[in-house]
């Protein structure tokens, strides 16, 4: 028997004995939940009246560790690895192995590693995560490292990460040219996610690894296509014996209605293979959405099946994390439980780790099946994911599917216990087994000691719904978060709360707050329970404020009762707070409560005082955070790590240093506009200071990233992101410098408040070296570049122009300046990222229409309103400022799209391509000055507008880092967050050497990946407001093959033949003969609606005439379902009848996956790329060839050198 603490029931831990999966699949056991009198439910001690006994002070009770400590005296023993044949073990070993013959290969010398390219939708940052554990694992062993991956704002892409870096598109033919090229041993793909399978498939059933001698390694062919075909997993699933649920494998339409018809009622669920995050699947509930369901998801399967199944709506979710060794031995990591039930994608769940509702007997079956599960799938080693399905009403247990890779989950599972699943995997596929392998927290454990953990780790999605209009903010089984925060806590309700607060979407944590739902009618109210949306777990809040008992919510959630019965506690402690002054909270009120998750902010409104006064009592009262070490084995070895998280427990193990220091404040979840980019620059400035001798101390709150892993920084605290919690670190860490300029939008808000705190109280640094300060920019210079006013004033002191516009801040105000400058105009509000909230508007009556509507996005800022510059071009500058006043441009990019689409959106190059040279060096004088003017220290970004005529404007200027600066680094050569880093230490530019910009031989492209499938309803033109979810690069000698390098990488297959459909607007049409043209030289035919044909068959361009959609049959839409149109150019007019037609047309390209662009410049890039396509082939060209040998070292020592004389 042995003692695991990888889950828990209710509160406490649970003794396990082994079973033998040949149990049969139980019917009767239940889920247990808490009993009503065992003092794990409510606090409050009721009499027999059922009301408190006393309501003058709160009785809170001490609750026992969840999933903590044995309480038998004995030592703790870890639960042991199921055994393989080539392993030894006994109970006097304390589950750890004895030696298996097994070891690294040494037949092998190079290794191709495929990552995951754009961060999408389903397959984000983590993969990042994933392949930078797995580059560092391979070349610690000595292995040749070759990676392969499209996306730029990657750790694993710099090129000190890998031996060779293909930063370059991911098809199966461009990748065979890599293999041909760099001929390595093995193929790595469980590191890339479902981009990575997929291509290891292809290349597999090809014959391109055979042709080359390349060995799968971590997954062979057949255990990855048993896995992921539908067809396939489901027989194997019924050769062990594990159901799965009723279903049927369609490949054409026909076939899915003969398996619905079988299967016999709605809803049903549809799920593509192949696919990552449920792209193409949903849930049926009729005959309709089920042919739409169908249709999508079979063109998204790259082998085109789908597995129609029945729903299991309303069954109970969890995901088991388990990784197996070439010696057959199996270690499950960690467990995870869904809050919501089946139907909502796991990705989109709030989910918990350990499970909490599990009973014994259905822990260890999971257990059992997953051992079963990945043996007979064959994954030979390496992680992998099960998920399963349990009836609450009988424990019938189903397997919904696996994943044989390292997966999203993983990456929640590693930070949750600190076992790092990707460079275990990546020894493991080498020839090592979890016998062999050390655990890098504890230093004295293997990895086959399976994780056991003392805390609860509760994971909450960011969802971006609101930058996609006509979509419906309801969650199903196609993944549509854009991020997630991550949090740890000792109990359910801590965590929980704190990683509500986390999210960073205006809630302090769970309730004490005026949220919109407390104002619903109950029929509303009763509609957000029952449809799973991004904002349910705050209508259980309202309910739950409103009386509503929580067997009704379950009745109409199906979320669990014991996780309805944590929440119900955490209003009860709200009403108390509600009935208390903060004056009467005593010592032990504020411990019980703030163990509870609540932040100072939600007490302040309870108790209607301040956040600063409960603070300052709070703190009079000696109650502070003791922080915790992720030490993966509950307390039972020491943490040689120091990977921290926050409780209000009474014992510290954070042990702070007094050595030089600098705290670095990341990024939080991602999210639109603020994603993957400004973790790189995090890890950059923790990299570079700590070589120069500082210790670094990571703050962030985002399990998917680079940032948070364990051996990135000296010192890990995961953590919310608010002025509570970085306040409480700066106490206890005392550093010398803080850095707020890398982490985006987040860490800028906190910068006045922390200022604000540092001159008050002015803590001195522990290393003891003055007092503690924010490194960098200040943030008063931040706050006048943010402030329209103070920034207005500072540009024309300067003489810099801007464009026309004025700061309104009633409606009369906005109505009276778009007259004056004339519309177009660009409307948004103040202190916005991603441009949020951004529009051109062309009249009055839209403008009145905006008005309304931004009060909601931003109700304490003015709106801002410019005039729009049509036709111009965008630039966007990187430039880099010490504190001597020194200026270097870091790049100058140049926007495909012309300005008013958004610059997150739009493709740019780099260098320039068509910019005069006057107006070149007119932007560079006006960035220095304007660097020098903000006293800029560290990286500033710079976007301006160039009009026909030549004229030069600042659109605006953001001194800290901004997304595009992995870009210009890779295209430079130069690790520019190093270099600003190094900066804000007191390193001048002179002693980093870099002290001119570099104008690259070779030109680089960035272009946009953009989420519009995910997103049915909504429109996919490109506007102001930013709604790419990631990026991709292209890099060549020459603009046209650059840029189609990128447009591959990014999905945009470009035809080299065939039909272009033309659709201009009045705005655009000027351009549309040279768009025409530009396609008929290379010989496309041209296909157009009245409008756009009368203009070219006037200018004598040969055009076939087609219908709009609401002219007759067969119309535009008729030609893209026949697969008549190889590529669509279409410029919207915005009135009435494009909002219905034209976004019906654009969403059918979509559907049908022909290639749609929506402005001039995109086309004629586009039309350049086809013609180089045609005339030459794209060749795969590592990032290192594109820098000589003697540069990279000059850079490597230059670092160096600046770093030793800190």
């Amino acid at each position: 028997m042995g003692f695991c603490m990888n889950h828990c029931e209710g509160l406490s831990s649970r003794l396990i004995s082994s079973s033998s999966l040949s149990s049969t699949i139980f019917t009767n056991s239940k889920p247990s939940f808490p009993n009503p009198n065992n003092g794990y439910r409510l606090f409050f001690y009721p009499n027999k009246n059922g009301t408190s006994k006393n309501r003058g002070s709160l009785n809170l009770e001490t609750r026992p560790r969840l999933a903590g400590y044995a309480k038998s005296g004995k030592k703790l023993n870890s639960v042991r690895s199921e055994q393989g044949f080539s392993t030894t073990c006994n109970e006097s070993s304390n589950g750890v192995f004895t030696k298996s013959p097994l070891g690294k290969r040494n037949d092998l010398k190079k290794i191709l590693i495929l990552g995951a390219g754009p961060i999408v939708i389903g397959q984000a940052c983590e993969f990042d995560y994933s392949g930078t554990q797995a580059c560092k694992a391979l070349q610690e062993e000595g292995y040749e490292v070759v990676l392969i991956n499209s996306n730029p704002a990657t750790i694993m892409t710099d090129p000190d990460m890998a031996d060779r870096t293909y930063i370059t598109p991911m098809t199966p033919e461009l990748v065979e040219q890599v293999l041909e090229k760099e001929r390595p041993d093995a193929l790595l793909p469980t590191m890339g996610g479902q981009t990575a399978l997929n291509l290891a498939v292809a290349l597999a059933e090809s014959g391109a690894l055979e042709k080359y001698g390349v060995e799968l390694i971590g997954a062979k062919l057949d255990a990855i296509k048993k896995a992921e075909d539908r067809d396939l997993f489901k027989q194997a699933m019924k050769s062990i014996g594990i159901k799965t649920p009723p279903s049927g494998i369609g490949t054409t339409l026909e076939e899915c209605y003969e398996i619905a018809n079988s299967i016999g009622e709605f809803p049903l669920i549809i799920r593509p293979a192949f696919t990552l995050g449920g792209t193409g699947g949903g849930i049926a509930y009729n005959k309709e959405e089920f042919e739409s369901i169908c249709k999508s998801g079979l063109a998204a399967s790259v082998s085109t099946q789908v597995l129609v199944e029945k729903s299991l709506l309303g069954w109970k979710e969890y995901e088991l994390e388990v990784m197996r060794d070439l010696a057959d031995n199996v270690v499950i990591i960690c467990s995870i439980e869904n809050i919501d039930p089946m139907g909502v994608h796991t990705g989109d769940s709030i989910t918990v780790a350990p499970a909490q509702t599990l009973t014994d007997k259905e822990y260890q079956r999971l257990r059992d099946y997953s051992i079963a599960i990945i043996r007979e799938i064959g994954v030979e080693c390496g992680g992998s994911n099960v998920q399963f399905a349990i009836n609450p009403k009988d424990g019938e247990v189903m397997v919904i599917e696996m994943n044989p890779r390292v997966s999203r989950s993983s990456a929640l599972a590693s930070k949750a216990t600190g076992f790092p699943i990707a460079k275990m995997a990546a020894k493991l596929s080498v020839g090592y087994s979890l016998d062999q392998i050390p655990n890098d927290i504890t230093k004295k454990t293997p990895a086959s000691f399976e994780p056991s953990i003392d805390y609860v780790v509760t994971k909450i999605p960011r969802f971006a719904f609101e930058k996609f209009p006509g979509s419906q903010p309801i969650l199903t089984t196609q993944m549509k978060s854009v991020g997630e925060s991550m949090a740890l806590g000792r109990t359910f309700q801590e965590s929980f709360q704190k990683a509500v607060r986390s999210l960073e979407c205006g809630y302090s944590g769970w309730g004490c707050a005026p949220i919109k739902e407390l104002d619903w009618d109950w029929d509303q109210l009763k509609y957000s329970l029952r449809v799973p949306s991004p904002d349910r777990i705050h209508s259980i809040y309202a309910a739950m404020k409103r009386g509503m008992k929580v067997d009704e919510i379950h009745d109409l959630s199906y979320i669990d009762k014991w996780f309805l019965t944590q929440l119900k506690e955490l209003v009860d402690v709200e009403q108390f707070l509600m009935s208390r002054s903060l004056s009467n909270l005593t010592r032990d009120d504020f411990y019980e409560v703030k163990r509870r998750g609540f932040s100072d902010r939600q007490i302040a409104f309870a108790t209607k005082s301040t956040e600063k006064e409960v603070r300052s009592k709070r703190l009079s009262l000696g109650v502070t955070p003791a922080y915790k070490r992720v030490d993966t084995c509950a307390a039972e070895f020491e943490a040689n790590t120091p990977y921290m998280y926050s409780s209000y427990d009474f014992e510290c193990e954070s042990a702070p240093t007094e050595r030089k220091k600098v705290l670095i404040l990341g990024g939080g979840p991602n999210r639109i506009g603020q994603g993957i980019e400004f973790d790189y620059c995090c890890c950059h400035t923790s990299f570079a200071l700590q070589n120069a001798g500082y210790e670094t101390i990571m703050m962030n709150s985002n399990p998917e990233t680079v940032s948070t892993d364990y051996d990135t920084s000296n010192r890990l605290y995961f953590e919310p992101l608010t002025v509570e919690d970085v306040l409480n670190i700066i106490d206890l860490e005392r550093p010398d410098g803080i850095i707020v300029q890398f982490g985006g939008q987040t860490p800028l808000k906190l910068a006045l408040p922390i200022q604000h705190y540092l001159d008050e109280h002015r803590p001195e640094c522990a290393s003891g070296a003055g007092h503690v300060r924010i490194w960098g920019t200040s943030p008063d210079s931040i706050d006048a570049a943010e402030d329209r006013e103070r920034f207005n004033a500072i540009i024309k002191k300067l003489k810099i122009e801007q464009p026309k516009g004025g700061i309104a801040k009633s409606e009369s105000d906005a109505l009276a300046i778009a007259m004056d400058i004339g519309y177009p105009v660009v409307v948004r509000p103040s202190y916005v990222l991603g441009g949020r909230g951004m529009e051109i508007v062309y009249s009055d009556e839209k403008l009145v229409t905006y008005l309304e509507n931004a009060v909601e996005v931003d109700p304490e800022r003015p709106v801002l309103i410019d005039k729009y510059l049509s036709d111009a071009i965008e630039i966007d500058v990187d430039a880099l400022a010490d504190s001597h006043g020194n200026v270097v441009i870091g790049g100058i990019m140049e926007h495909i799209e012309q300005a008013g689409v958004h610059s997150g959106d739009s493709a740019c190059s780099i260098p320039t391509k068509t910019i005069p040279t006057s107006c070149l060096e007119t932007i560079r004088s006006w960035t220095t000055k304007l660097a020098k003017r903000l006293n800029v220290c560290g990286l500033m970004n710079c976007q301006y507008a160039i009009t026909a005529s030549g004229d030069v404007f600042l659109l605006e200027a953001n001194p800290r880092a901004s997304r595009t600066v992995p870009f210009v680094s890779k295209a430079i050569g130069h690790p520019l967050a190093k270099y600003a880093s190094l900066v804000m230490s007191g390193k001048s530019l002179h002693d980093l050497r870099f002290t001119k910009e570099v104008i690259p031989g070779h030109v680089s492209v960035k272009e946009a990946v953009l989420p519009f499938e995910k997103f049915q309803g909504c429109d996919v033109l490109l506007g102001p407001e930013m709604r790419s979810t990631g990026e991709v690069m292209g890099i060549d000698f020459e603009f046209p093959i650059a840029f189609a390098k990128a447009q591959i990488a990014a999905g945009q297959k470009l035809p080299v033949s065939g039909t272009v459909f033309l659709s201009l607007n009045d705005l655009t049409k000027p351009h549309l003969a040279t768009i025409a043209r530009a396609f008929l030289v290379l010989g496309f035919r041209i296909v157009s609606t009245s409008g756009t044909a009368q203009v070219l068959e006037l200018e004598g361009i040969p055009v076939e005439r087609v219908l709009k959609m609401h002219e007759g049959r067969p119309h535009a839409g008729d030609m893209i379902a026949n697969g008549q149109v190889q590529l669509m150019v279409i410029t919207s007019s915005d009135d009435a009848l494009d909002q219905i037609d034209g976004r019906h047309l654009r969403r059918m390209a979509l559907s049908y996956k022909v290639p749609i662009i929506t402005t001039v410049a995109g086309a004629l890039a586009s039309a350049e790329a086809i013609k180089s396509l045609k005339c030459s082939t794209v060749k795969m060209i590592a990032l290192q060839d594109f820098f000589n040998v003697e540069m990279e070292t000059e850079i490597s020592k230059n670092l160096q050198s600046a770093s030793s004389s800190v």
